[in-house]
């Protein structure tokens, strides 16, 4: 299971998040494991069937102002009610003032307790994509991710077949390479892939016979990108005759990464083909597909169809002409 310390969480997001930590230590009793946060209001009331402590705790205006309205001895009820369970981390928003007794507590149960003055939906809302990128299911493929027309075609093949070489041509024709030889892939919400590339690498490419290029450095900014989504695959494999090669475009192969399918195009390689021109009429049709809603070859199908229709229903009318 993924986990993420309420120390790391305090250390990535400090600034932005506006963060001021309360309690003495950062060191948690429970890392954090899920991306999900919780309001413990009814906790705080005395409900506690359906109270979530894997999560981070909020407490907002609505916690404080109910607290506010008890008794000294009820609110140290309500917080030792809620300290029975444990904790990852518990972040107040508003810049509100918390009972002294609950930051006590914390410090005695190992409940780190962090302060923002970002109001409690914006500061819920920022958290909960800091997370869902932490939590966020990964995978290291080999090959090269370049943007083509707008469209992520991630070249996939065995080493040396050309995949370098092939992004390296697209950069130079005006594409923008995002990763080479090791891209990270990241499954987000929607079924969405994010390729990116090596922090130690960047934008560096290897090319056999010349070495180690830097991409920016030899055709500009405007020749990269950090990020991207994969939408296609291209597959570079030497060309054999044993082996069926789709030619008409009927049926979509499909792969999958992560659970996501997405579209698989199977590439052979020969002698003098133009491997580039044909990357960027893939992704051309690609966005034709998913834009326009048009598929040529299914067009051309229904045409072929909609013709011998015709044809056959003139041969029987000529038959039936007796006049």
């Amino acid at each position: 299971m993924q986990t993420l310390s309420t120390a790391r969480l305090f250390e990535d997001q400090r600034q932005e998040l506006q963060l001021e930590q309360l309690t003495e230590s950062m060191a948690s009793i429970r890392e954090i494991t899920v991306s999900d946060i919780h309001r413990p209001g009814m906790a705080l009331m005395g409900f506690v069937e359906n109270f979530l402590p894997e999560r981070i705790q909020i407490l907002a205006q609505t916690e404080l102002t109910y607290l506010a309205t008890l008794t000294p001895e009820q609110v140290r009820a309500a917080i030792d009610r809620l300290f029975q369970f444990e904790m990852p981390l518990i972040v107040v928003c508003k810049g509100l003032e918390v009972p002294p007794y609950l930051v006590q507590r914390a410090n005695q149960g190992q409940v780190p307790v962090l302060r923002t003055p970002q109001s409690t939906t914006p500061f819920i809302h920022s958290l909960t994509l800091y997370l869902d990128h932490m939590f966020a299911p990964q995978v290291t493929a080999h090959g090269s991710l370049v943007d083509v027309y707008g469209c992520g075609l991630l070249f996939t093949g065995r080493s040396a077949i050309g995949k370098s070489e092939t992004a390296l041509d697209l950069v130079e024709r005006g594409h923008r390479l995002v990763a080479d030889d090791v891209v990270t892939i990241t499954r987000r919400h929607g079924d969405v892939l994010i390729g990116s590339g090596n922090q130690l690498l960047r934008h560096h490419m290897e090319i056999r016979g010349l070495g180690i290029i830097d991409v920016q450095a030899i055709f500009g900014i405007r020749s990269i990108r950090l990020q991207k989504r994969v939408e296609v695959e291209v597959n570079l494999r030497e060309w054999s005759a044993d082996e069926d090669y789709e030619r008409v475009g009927l049926d979509d192969r499909k792969t999958s990464i992560l659970g996501v399918e997405i579209p698989l195009v199977q590439v052979p390689i020969t002698p003098g083909k133009n491997i580039t021109v044909i990357a960027e009429v893939i992704a051309l049709n690609y966005l034709i597909k998913v834009t326009g809603g048009y598929s040529p070859a299914e067009r051309l199908n229904q045409h072929l169809i909609e013709i011998m229709k015709r044809k056959s229903a003139a041969r029987s009318w000529v038959r039936e002409d007796t006049e």
